[in-house]
Parts: structure tokens; C-alpha cells; sequence
């Protein structure tokens, strides 16, 4: 079935970096994506899409030695394409790559949303809270701290330009099907007021009505919602091309209704895939589950009918 209201153009960015990672792999995700159809899946919705092939940073940003300096190479680029983006008026879709790039996608957002005055919310689906920092992070890989980043936590100078430091507000940032947390970051979680629903919750009171209540607060803020999806948040059983796996993941259904749910909402206005490392992958599985979730949140349906509302008991 097609989207059935009008929606912004879609516009495809690859960013084929895993620096930000401890293995190898997750560079080749934008490449797999394509391969296995995602531009003619969200064309066959009736969407328009582009393909802006991938970002990159200058050539010195490439070679340099220190790992950070390369990430902020990317980080620096991205962030003027996400900008750019947003400009237009299109809905970005940032293929990745580890989940380092979403320094610089959210970046990017979060300037043009202070620009308009638009209060920008992020919903992360994940396994891990991704909110180390430089002093706390047991690994020292940036992959684990670009939430933390966002939220403006200190030890991250230089990665994207000041124009480009737009930190989210800590309250608007959602972490979602989480199972793993460093004790350093479970402590700033808690300090900083971030809003965490772990899969204990999950498992308790539901996707529906977890997620539920983050679409209200948001659309009763007149806010856009960052989707920053990670191949970890979905159970390994049927997702297995990723390197940090954690089991006890999203099954394929609660997968697919948070991204049903999120399109009824209407309030999504940007989207993250991640941390998908083909060389873990078994035939192409994992990357086609995640073009078929993207698909789903940007309006592919069982039946072009209203979502069902419960009625009120009185």
C-alpha cells in the first residue's frame, strides 16, 4: 500500500564510517541498504526519492591518526549536509555506519529546529544508552557516547563546529529497548533527567503504550521527532548483523508497530539507520528487515484504514 498523505520528499544520505566502532564493518551498511532495494521500497510507497550518495570529509579528515580527528571530520561534514537537508524542506534518512554519525545528523537538526523555533525531540531505539562520555566510557569508542553529546555533556570539543552545537534539551531525549548500560552513564541518565524506557518496562506495560506517551508529549509541543534507529535495538534472532548484540532485543512485531505508530503520529521528521555490519549479516537479512521497518514508518500499511482508537470507558 502507498503513504496516504502527502510527505516530504525523501532524501538518502550514506555515511560509510566505523571509526566510532571497536569492529570493523558497519562502514559497508549504506552499500548493503541499497543493495537490497531501500530507494525502489520507498519509491513503491509513492514517495519521491533522492539518493545523495554518500557524505565524506576532506582528505585530511580521512587520513588523520587520531580517531577522533577523523570523527570529527565526519561529524563536521555531516552536519552541514543534515543542515542542508532540512533547508529544503526534505526528510532526511542517514545510513550508516556506526552510531557516531549521529553527532553530526542530529547536529544538523537541532540547528535548523532553533533556527524556527521548533523544539527538537529524539527518540533512540537501541540496546545501550549511548550516554558515555569521554571520562566514563569503559571502551573509549564514540560509538557509545553520541547521546550524551547531544545533550550537551562536556569532553566533546571540536567534533562539530560551534554553529553546529545546538544540544538537546536532556528531557526531549527518549532511549528506548535498552539492556545494557555502563555504570558511568547510568548515573548521568539519572542526572540528567533523561527519560528511559528499558525493556523490563517494555516488557511490562507494552510498546504501545510506552510510545503512546512519547507521541503526545511531542505533538502537544508542536515538535520534530529524530528517529535514531540501531540495528541492536531488534532481537539478534532475526537481526544478527551487528557487533555489539545484546540479546532480548525488539521481536519483528514491536518493531514494526512502533513504526506504524510513528507514521500514524505524523511527527517524525528525520530518520538515523545504524550500526549495520554486513559482514555479520546471513543473506541479507538484517538489512532487509531494517529497509522493511523503514518502510513501515514512512507509510507502508496492511490496510489503508484509520488506526483503531479504543473507546473510552465511561
Amino acid at each position: 500500500m502507498t503513504a496516504a498523505r502527502q510527505h516530504p520528499p525523501i532524501h538518502i544520505v550514506g555515511v560509510p564510517v566505523d571509526v566510532g566502532a571497536g569492529q570493523k564493518g558497519a562502514s559497508m551498511g549504506p552499500a548493503a541498504l541499497r543493495i537490497v532495494g531501500l530507494v525502489e521500497t520507498l519509491e513503491g510507497l509513492g514517495l519521491t526519492v533522492r539518493d545523495l550518495g554518500d557524505v565524506a570529509p576532506a582528505d585530511g579528515d580521512l587520513t588523520a591518526s587520531d580517531r577522533r580527528a577523523r570523527i570529527a571530520g565526519w561529524c563536521h561534514a555531516l552536519a552541514e549536509r543534515s543542515y542542508g537537508v532540512m533547508r529544503e524542506g526534505a526528510f532526511p534518512v542517514f545510513l550508516g555506519g556506526d552510531h557516531s554519525l549521529s553527532i553530526g545528523s542530529v547536529s544538523g537538526i537541532a540547528r535548523h529546529c532553533a533556527e524556527n523555533g521548533r523544539p527538537l525531540f529524539v527518540l533512540w531505539l537501541d540496546a545501550h544508552g549511548d550516554f558515555n562520555t569521554p571520562a566514563t566510557s569503559p571502551s573509549g569508542n564514540l560509538h557509545g557516547m553520541p547521546a550524551a553529546f547531544l545533550c550537551g555533556e562536556e569532553g566533546f570539543d571540536g567534533i562539530v563546529p560551534p554553529a553546529y552545537r545546538a544540544p538537546v534539551d536532556p528531557s526531549h531525549v527518549h532511549l528506548f529497548g535498552i539492556r545494557s548500560l555502563d555504570p558511568g552513564e547510568r548515573a548521568l541518565l539519572r542526572a540528567r533527567g533523561v527519560e528511559v524506557a528499558d525493556m523490563r518496562l517494555i516488557d511490562e506495560y507494552g510498546v504501545a503504550v510506552l510510545l503512546r506517551r512519547i507521541i503526545e508529549r511531542v505533538r502537544a509541543a508542536g515538535g520534530h521527532l529524530h528517529v535514531s534507529l540501531d540495528i541492536d535495538f531488534l532481537d539478534p534472532s532475526f537481526a544478527p548483523a551487528v557487533g555489539t548484540a545484546v540479546p532480548g532485543g525488539a521481536t519483528y512485531r514491536e518493531a514494526h508497530l512502533i513504526m506504524e505508530m510513528l507514521h500514524d503520529s505524523g511527527i517524525v521528521g528525520s530518520l538515523d539507520i545504524v550500526e549495520l555490519n554486513p559482514i555479520l549479516d546471513e543473506r541479507g537479512r538484517s538489512a532487509q528487515a531494517l529497509v522493511d521497518l523503514a518502510a513501515s514508518l514512512l507509510g507502508r500499511r496492511i490496510l489503508d484504514t484509520p488506526a483503531y482508537t479504543p473507546a473510552r470507558s465511561l
